[in-house]
């Protein structure tokens, strides 16, 4: 492939290659698009696409039909997908999706011209759009500027990312704009990092550039631990391109010519396609040496990271980087002037560099115009914030929205809400060190200084949904426990602390809990938050802080009723047998590991709480529901 030294260069491959994502009216040619990310090859997207190619192959169609593995569509409940794009503008997704279903849409829509409406995510009629995954309430209300690639484009092939208009930022910020420029840029855009601190963009850039130095580094943090969280893998799976030529942007920006994209080890497609972007890249002349023939060289590499949730903090990466345990510095100085080996450094996540080249394509007002305002509550969050979406929910997935979108709509307009009847209890946002938004706080507008107020934080992006059967006890437990697991040890307040706080989670969960413990677990989190040295000490309490907050109640239940009102902590529990709707048919009896059940056959039976492990084999077990938690 050609060195592309020019913007003229560069538009000959887009418009080499646009025609292979937006299908001229006249070209006769059908392009079907595979889910391929982790999530659809768990879910069973590798046979659907190997019936596809084999079928594909043997009706002799590659010429008119196009076969692409793309990243994570985005709403993980209905993998596999597979979407069916025609020349006539026509979108088609299917969804759950296995090889037998693939020949058979393949035969009546992909050869017959018919779509298959028992398959598609909605249904199919004249003059329709319903089938079509972009038109379901799980779109509507999304904004996609950082997955707007993911789920379309091939991201193995740069030439589709090019087309798409991408590395004509980097182009712009190279001949059009001076460093300076480019950090106004940045400045006015109001882009917070969406690693969680939610620190202007513009200004880490900003200190990193006024820094001194022969020798400045651009690292890119893709360590994503938060339990439930996959925003930073579905994009280096979607969209690798659009990292690696924000990085560059950066490089220019502060005066760097290395750069590092720390990826855990446990994402091996992301880290493949990543490798094969990078060299891509290369070989095109987009990074390396003398990019766009300006004289500006910039090199990246990547560096795995071994899962230790610790580095996803920024100087435990840098150490990490640097081949040492990864544990955190003292602040100051702060990487901008003293980070990786000892030089400045600037490190964004994976989200955060997935808006730049878009910011300096369309502009700083163009970004500014969406999301929230500064106010008496802080200084406003504009753009737009990726979310996972999972647990108590209808649809689980990959979600974009504008900030300042309330938590009411992505719930219950994208989410489709709490599924089998249950009320909604509380969202866990920003992982284990985020905090629980009740529902009376449902209406909150998202944004960095809105959910702080309320005792929450954005974090990375994950938000966890539950319903009245989750006890908000025990969900603090479990994200005390994980942080707990995951501290480094370094400083005291965080190996101690939390340990301390955890113990007191236990003590309560199993019904030993007195009223003077809430008032310790206050204490210590104080202690905790206060003199921690890095972030995951100085926010591990928050989990524990917002339950007690919005639902003092249940800790009161356990602690002075010793019973827990979601009928979750097995210490408080009983299991009884209603007399009234036991049938005696012993299938309970039967079932039980422990031989706890006793009775005879066709009269009531009992169980003995001595014995009862209260594993649950008996309530699974009677089909006449005589058996209840109590």
């Amino acid at each position: 492939m050609a060195v592309i030294t020019s913007l003229d260069a560069l538009e000959a491959v887009k418009a080499k290659h646009i025609g292979d994502i937006e299908l001229p009216a006249d070209s006769g040619r059908t392009r079907v698009v595979v889910g391929r990310a982790t999530c659809g090859d768990a879910a069973g997207a590798g046979p659907v696409y190997d019936q596809l190619k084999k079928d594909i192959d043997a009706k002799g169609l590659s010429e008119s039909v196009e076969l692409i593995a793309t990243g994570c569509v985005g709403i993980c409940q209905y993998e596999p997908v597979f979407e069916v794009y025609g020349c006539d503008g026509s979108r088609t997704t299917y969804v759950n999706m296995d090889a037998e279903k693939t020949a058979e849409v393949f035969e009546k829509h992909i050869v017959g011209g018919n779509a298959v409406s028992e398959y598609t995510i909605g249904p199919v009629s004249e003059n329709s759009d319903a089938a079509s995954l972009e038109n379901t309430e799980f779109y509507k209300f999304q904004k996609r500027i950082v997955l707007h690639n993911c789920g379309v484009i091939d991201p193995e092939k740069i030439e589709e990312y090019i087309a798409r208009d991408g590395y004509k930022a980097i182009f712009k910020a190279l001949t059009e704009m001076k460093p300076e420029d480019v950090i106004k840029v940045m400045l006015d855009s109001g882009l917070r990092g969406r690693g969680g601190a939610g620190f202007p963009t513009g200004r880490k850039w900003q200190f990193a550039y006024a820094s001194k130095g022969d020798k400045k580094y651009v690292c890119c943090n893709a360590d994503e631990g938060d339990p439930g969280a996959f925003m930073d893998r579905a994009v280096l799976e979607g969209d690798p391109h659009a990292v690696i030529e924000a990085m560059t942007i950066a490089a220019y920006a502060i005066g760097s010519d290395e750069g590092y994209i720390y990826v855990r080890a446990e994402y091996p497609v992301a880290i493949k396609r990543l490798q094969i972007a990078i060299k891509q890249a290369k070989d095109y002349g987009l990074l390396g040496d003398n990019i766009f023939g300006t004289g500006f060289n910039f090199d990246l590499k990547l560096r795995l990271g071994a899962g230790a949730f610790v580095c996803g903090e920024e100087t435990a990466l840098m150490t990490s980087i640097e081949g040492k345990r990864g544990e955190p510095r003292p602040r100051p100085p702060f990487p901008a002037v003293k980070g990786l080996f000892g030089v400045p450094t600037i490190l964004n996540n994976v989200e955060t560099y997935a808006n730049v080249a878009q910011i300096i394509l369309k502009g700083a007002e163009w970004f500014a115009s969406m999301g929230t305002k500064p106010s008496a509550k802080g200084k406003g969050s504009s753009g737009t914030k990726v979310f996972a979406l999972g647990g108590k929910i209808a649809h689980t997935g990959l979600v974009e929205i504008p900030m300042g979108t309330t938590l009411a709509t992505v719930l219950n307009e994208v989410g489709g809400g709490v599924p089998g009847g249950k009320k909604f209890k509380a969202a866990q946002i920003g992982g284990p060190s985020g905090g629980c938004i009740p529902a009376s706080q449902i209406d909150v507008e998202i944004d960095y200084d809105n959910l702080t107020s309320i005792g929450a934080m954005m974090g990375s992006g994950g938000l966890i949904v539950m319903d009245e059967d989750n006890c908000m006890v025990d969900i603090a437990r479990y994200f005390l426990d994980f942080t707990v697991d995951e501290s480094c040890g370094q400083c005291p307040p965080c190996r101690i602390g939390t340990q301390r706080m955890l113990e007191l989670l236990d003590k309560i969960i199993a019904g030993n809990g007195e009223m003077e413990d809430l008032d310790k677990l206050d204490k210590l989190a104080g202690y905790i938050q206060t003199a921690s040295l890095c972030g995951l000490g100085q926010t591990a309490p928050n989990p524990v802080l917002s339950t007690i907050r919005y639902f003092r109640d249940e800790y009161v239940a356990h602690i002075v009723d010793k019973r827990c009102p979601a009928h979750v902590c097995k210490d408080l529990l009983e299991f009884v047998i209603d007399p009234e709707k036991c049938i005696g048919c012993t299938l309970c009896k039967r079932n039980c590991p422990v031989n706890a059940i006793s009775g005879e056959t066709r009269k009531p039976h009992v169980i003995d709480r001595e014995k009862c492990i209260k594993c649950g084999a008996c309530i699974t077990a009677c089909r006449f529901g005589a058996i209840s938690k109590q």
